[in-house]
């Protein structure tokens, strides 16, 4: 099931791709299959009826959020290339910014470092893509997003309908009104994007203030930390290495790949080395491509676990490459 939260989770920056077209009012009552989810809310998990009828007569169709998972939205669209993450989060004003909230949330970093056994550097670079270190944590309503989602065809309408249960779950652990959370067009919120799910497992009240809270910096702190463990973190193994490469386009064998690993004996009979220590026999072949060029890298198990929280290259590398400029 990670694996498909990870294909959704987005670059928060993308949310400024919102179009002016607000959400409008839709009879999602009248639908035999929000009649079935109620019902089945009901019986599993205990809820009133009256709630759930009340809330989702409230609901909104979001149609932007829609288009995007049916294939008509085009613009800011839910891959970035490699072009668009430098220029939001590998800028110079963004990475000194993450130098800014390394020392500001310094002691609260070690502390997760040295109790989840990961590398600080990386939960910066975690909290940056996602968020920007809170200036982009979305503004759409979660709950018109995943109601629309999960009650429209689109191609991620299991996903989206099993998620909407999980936010009525949990605002009713959290006690949250559920009308009023904001988050991304995919219904992730807070600090590090997390989907309702994602939230339930992971979430965690890290500054001890008595709230799990998905906003707060030093809870996000403590979340990034606890996942990464949970999902094979070595510590002190860098995420990825440059290469030999130097041509404009890598069009060779062997295919680069996020989820097969090579031998690195095959990768150097294909003249590919690394430039920096490699400790691993095996390694991930990644290729991004610029506008006029093509970047090389080797990924190591740790880059797996980046690529974990979200199914993409350019989402990996620019995690990576944020750890080392803030080391």
């Amino acid at each position: 099931m990670m694996r498909s939260v990870l294909l959704i989770f987005l670059l928060p920056l993308l949310l400024l791709a919102h179009d002016d077209r607000p959400p409008i009012p839709h009879d999602f009552l009248a639908k035999p299959s929000v009649q079935r989810f109620i019902s089945m809310m009901v019986t599993k998990h205990h809820f009133k009826r009256a709630y759930l009828r009340r809330t989702l007569h409230h609901a909104k169709l979001d149609r932007d959020t829609l288009d995007r998972y049916t294939g008509r939205y085009k613009v800011g669209s839910t891959n970035g290339s490699w072009e668009r993450y430098k220029a939001h989060v590998l800028d110079a004003t963004t990475l000194h910014k993450a130098k800014q909230f390394k020392h500001d949330y310094y002691s609260t970093l070690r502390r997760a470092s040295r109790e989840y056994h990961v590398d600080l550097d990386y939960i910066v670079g975690f909290i940056c893509v996602e968020s920007k270190f809170g200036e982009y944590s979305g503004d759409y309503s979660v709950l018109d997003a995943l109601t629309t989602l999960a009650f429209h065809p689109n191609r991620m309408q299991r996903f989206f309908k099993s998620q909407l249960k999980h936010l009525f779950l949990m605002a009713r652990e959290q006690g949250y009104t559920i009308e009023r959370l904001k988050g991304s067009f995919a219904g992730a919120m807070g600090m590090v994007q997390q989907v309702p799910s994602v939230f339930r497992k992971y979430g965690m009240d890290y500054n001890h203030d008595g709230v799990k809270d998905p906003w707060s910096l030093e809870d996000s702190i403590g979340i990034i930390a606890r996942f990464m463990h949970k999902n094979g973190w070595r510590e002190g193994l860098p995420a990825a290495v440059t290469t030999n490469f130097h041509a404009i386009r890598y069009h060779q064998s062997p295919k680069p790949s996020r989820k097969r690993r090579y031998p690195l004996s095959t990768l150097r009979r294909h003249g590919i080395t690394p430039t920096q220590p490699f400790t691993q026999s095996k390694a991930y072949l990644l290729k991004v491509h610029n506008t006029t060029h093509d970047d090389l890298y080797l990924g190591s198990s740790n880059f797996r676990v980046l690529t974990r929280y979200n199914n993409a290259t350019t989402y990996g590398l620019a995690i990576h490459l944020i750890a080392q400029a803030v080391r």
